[in-house]
């Protein structure tokens, strides 16, 4: 099977030109290590510490397993060997040459507080988050960093080709699952969280109970697209605060789920401050809500949230897999005002509402239109993103966009 062009590609092959190390990070069963093989299987020696004899060397021996192990070398699931870091530290001081130390993990919060201890400078770092809407219909090739994107919107834009949104919410956008569909989604799903919480949350957390932390998990999945209250989590699942706290930062850090900040510069006092919370697939958070049957999901309460779900993962992709800090930000004001979505390039605004309905109309802009007078001429763009099939001018300049035709071209 011919493997899909993933985005962060571009963005590698720059980094490795100028970089001693190029570190891949982000959630398992994104695609690091496929990544890593099929661009520098003819150059690299590759080695997974994943594999127990392997990583018993590396602990015992890191000095002669890199030995042995010699660069231009992919090093795959660093996390299970963090002290090897420090050592191929000294081999880098000795050698600079650009692109010779390739490493991935998964462990996000185990793996970036070694990095930053002992390759600051050294090694440039990236995250490949599961497939874009762009790299799941194989237009990787045409993808665009989100300034350039905003820069080449449309009205012309348009996808032609026929794709079933249930079925992208239902699937989600990791390789195995969207990629096959004879893979078993519900098992998939169950075994995923299972080897996540088995083989990385519960290391770290030194979590006792499963099953409330499971518990957590959904708590969060029906809050996807909310505002988050960390104080009533807590109190649903029977935890302190400082527990659901901490179980949420491992779950951002390990690239679960995404936190959106308010914007709130010369804003003052009138906007809330609370982040909302993104699962950062649709799939494991259908799940978990217990959606199995499409029609069920697209009539039910959560359709809107998850479409903005996906929606708000996919800009998070086109900054993150271009190598580039998410400059995004959601706006509400205390009398109920909302923009789900602000970002800012180059000190301009622009703003994003996310409608899950088919059929907009001028009331679907009442938020936009007065947020984007508050804000005054920083606002460069004013859009909506919805389930209708075309784009148009919705009024006052503010147009409205189908998601297919301006998140897949």
């Amino acid at each position: 099977m011919k493997l899909k062009t993933r985005v962060l590609e571009k963005t590698i092959l720059k980094a490795i030109k100028t970089f001693p190390a190029l570190v891949v990070t982000g959630p398992r069963q994104s695609g690091k290590t496929t990544l890593f093989k099929m661009l520098f299987s003819k150059t690299h020696t590759f080695v997974s510490l994943e594999n127990p004899d392997v990583r018993i060397r590396a602990k015992e021996d890191p000095v002669g397993f890199l030995n042995q192990h010699k660069p231009p070398l992919i090093i795959d699931e660093i996390q299970y060997v963090p002290e090897l870091l420090s050592y191929i530290k000294t081999r880098i001081d000795e050698d600079r040459k650009p692109g010779q130390w390739l490493l991935t993990g998964s462990q996000n919060f185990i793996l970036m507080q070694n990095i930053t201890q002992s390759l600051a400078g050294r090694a440039a770092i990236l995250f490949l988050l599961p497939f874009s809407l762009s790299e799941r219909v194989d237009n990787a090739k045409n993808a665009q960093d989100v300034s350039t994107w905003i820069k080449k919107l449309n009205l012309d834009h348009k996808y032609n080709q026929r794709i079933s949104l249930s079925e992208i919410l239902m699937r989600g956008f990791f390789p195995e699952i969207a990629l096959h569909r004879k893979v078993d989604r519900k098992l998939w799903c169950s075994s995923y969280i299972t080897t996540y919480l088995e083989r990385d949350i519960r290391n770290l957390a030194n979590i006792g109970d499963l099953g409330q932390f499971e518990r957590f998990l959904i708590a969060c999945a029906i809050r996807t697209g909310q505002i988050l209250n960390i104080s009533e989590v807590a109190r649903d699942i029977g935890t302190s605060v400082p527990t659901a706290k901490r179980w949420l930062s491992l779950l951002e850090t390990g690239h679960q789920i995404y936190l959106l900040y308010p914007y709130y510069r010369n804003i003052g006092k009138r906007i809330v401050k609370s982040p909302k919370l993104y699962f950062n697939d649709t799939a494991l958070c259908s799940y978990l809500l217990g959606f199995n049957d499409p029609e069920t999901l697209i009539r039910g309460p959560y359709f809107g949230n998850l479409f903005e779900t996906m929606v708000m993962g996919d800009f998070l992709k086109k900054f993150l897999h271009f190598g580039e800090k998410a400059s995004m930000y959601y706006l509400r004001s205390r009398d109920g005002l909302e923009v789900d979505l602000v970002i800012e390039v180059e000190g301009s605004l622009h703003l994003f509402e996310i409608k899950s309905s088919m059929t907009i109309t001028p009331k679907h802009i009442t938020s936009l239109r007065r947020m984007a007078n508050d804000l005054g001429s920083r606002v460069k763009t004013a859009v909506i993103i919805s389930c209708s099939e075309d784009n148009f001018i919705v009024k006052d300049n503010i147009i409205n966009y189908g998601w297919k035709n301006v998140l897949m071209v």
